[in-house]
């Protein structure tokens, strides 16, 4: 399955549609106001189906991860030269970047890939495209897309 993240690009918080193939709107995602990045996903029908919620006070960027009102899970960046890395407490999985943070593969706990990411170059705005093995795994993958782009953007 492969989704076409896309930032908006006039918007007071940070908003996002995601895209299939076809160009249907999968998911919208909205920014909420907080001390840290809050954002709410949003299904096709409108449905609020999970929420990527930032850390503060923390060491390193820590992200906490929601399907509906359910903690699932922390996603938070490792130490690493030359590389992004993130640790995921949930399903066993691991995320790994490249040193422009322009493309990531998240892998599960035997090391097989789930997903891949890519950041399209040369838009106005951020633009990923997650190519997910297992449709299931779509909204898992887009949660860890939204929480690695709102830990660059804290940095910037």
């Amino acid at each position: 399955m492969r989704l076409l993240f896309k930032q908006r690009m006039f918007s007071w918080f940070h908003a996002y549609d995601i895209y299939d193939d076809a160009g249907n709107t999968v998911y919208t995602v909205q920014g909420e106001p907080s001390w840290g990045h809050c954002l709410k996903i949003y299904d096709s029908k409108d449905r609020e189906v999970g929420t990527v919620k930032q850390k503060v006070l923390t060491f390193t960027p820590c992200f906490e991860l929601y399907f509906g009102e359910e903690y699932a899970g922390c996603i938070s960046k490792e130490f690493a030269f030359f590389r992004h890395s993130y640790d995921i407490d949930f399903m066993g999985w691991h995320v790994e970047g490249d040193v422009f943070e322009w493309d990531y593969t998240i892998e599960n706990s035997s090391g097989s890939t789930v997903a891949v990411i890519s950041k399209e170059l040369f838009n106005w705005t951020d633009t990923y495209v997650i190519d997910v093995r297992d449709p299931k795994d779509a909204l898992c993958a887009l949660m860890l897309v939204l929480a690695i782009d709102a830990e660059k953007c804290s940095r910037n």
